[in-house]
């Protein structure tokens, strides 16, 4: 199968274009990149395909079949628009979109052209999280009420007065871009519940002194540019009510607490799991009048190519992918909710 790579960035080059390469039923035809150089050093890498800067001349290419949207945010819908409405199956890189609004767009047009269209929220894939899920399927939690999120880090903004920190580029900041996972994760392993209602706040504090930003590492410190924009958030706190748990969010790209705090605990009436973030868990409960914990020991896959093995496959068979826009688009629903709760300071309530 014939795939086109658009976007030569951080994420494609650490994820999306290795789980290709890994893959003996794909071919990468094209890199494609509005920067020459980025694509250019794709071919030389990889040792495969054809450098272009405009991404409609593998969208014309009748023998590609799947394209990858590896792209800042803001050309997610452009782009897995364009590419459905051309024939082509899409996986596009987490967020679908920067609003609500977008993905929605997104999904219709999945609908009219029937090709598949599923959203890079690769923990639906990771061994730790279906593992996970299979526990709370299976009832050892018993009832699953209350999922504390926290993705708290010390100074980790990425890429500083660039795309990752303009809001017209990106849509947000540490929810959109980490907070996206944190929350499809719990959906997924609590059966997709309908959200009810949301009230959070999300804070632009600790970038906005780009200048005097003090930090250890930077994410995609490539695209740093101290003289552009910052107008993200950098933390947020929400109180999500669904049809099942309610769900506490607790996040920041950067805080002044020097802790990394990257975990999902899920407490049930039987039994609890924290989920160490891309890591394994611990289970704790209690059995004839004694307090147990123990901590599964299994091997774990990389979870980005078990999504890119799962996309080309489905293609094939016609599956749909717990990644389909159609499931994980209700992320996209609460995100919004979250940033309208916080610029209207109050709590929203969500239509069914």
């Amino acid at each position: 199968m014939k795939v086109a790579i658009i976007g030569c960035g951080t994420i494609a080059n650490a994820a999306h274009i290795p789980a290709y390469m890994k893959n003996p039923e794909a071919e990468i035809k094209y890199f494609c990149d509005i920067i020459p150089e980025r694509a250019e050093k794709a071919v030389e890498t990889y040792g495969c395909g054809t450098a272009i800067t405009d991404y409609h001349v593998a969208l014309n290419d009748p023998e590609i079949e799947a394209v990858s949207v590896c792209t800042p945010n803001n050309m997610h819908p452009v782009i897995a628009i364009d590419a459905l409405r051309a024939g082509k199956n899409v996986l596009c890189e987490k967020p679908a979109a920067r609003t609500y609004a977008e993905a929605l767009e997104m999904q219709k047009v999945q609908h009219e052209t029937g090709k598949v269209l599923n959203i890079g929220v690769v923990n639906r894939f990771n061994d730790s999280v279906n593992l996970i899920k299979q526990f709370i399927d299976e009832g050892k939690l018993g009832e699953v009420f209350h999922v504390y999120v926290s993705f708290r880090a010390h100074r980790s903004i990425p890429g500083l007065g660039g795309a990752f920190t303009t809001k017209a580029i990106a849509g947000g900041g540490a929810l959109i871009d980490w907070g996206v996972h944190y929350l499809d994760i719990v959906m997924y392993c609590c059966g997709d519940p309908t959200p009810k209602t949301v009230t959070g706040e999300a804070f632009c504090k600790l970038g906005k002194d780009m200048k005097n930003y003090a930090y250890k590492n930077m994410w995609a410190e490539n695209t740093k540019n101290l003289n552009g924009t910052y107008d993200v958030d950098d933390s947020v706190t929400a109180l999500i009510r669904t049809a099942g748990p309610t769900i506490t969010v607790n996040g920041a790209w950067a805080q002044n607490i020097g802790e990394s705090e990257t975990y999902i605990d899920f407490m049930g009436d039987k039994a609890g799991i924290r989920l160490q973030y891309g890591a394994d868990f611990k289970v704790y409960t209690a059995e004839h009048g004694a307090l147990i914990e123990y901590k599964p020991e299994f091997k774990q896959r990389n979870h980005f190519e078990n999504e890119i093995n799962a996309f080309i496959d489905c293609i094939k068979t016609g599956e749909k992918l717990p990644s389909h826009i159609d499931t994980v688009i209700v992320t996209a629903k609460m995100m919004q909710a979250i940033y309208d709760s916080s610029a209207e300071h109050k709590e929203i309530t969500l239509a069914e």
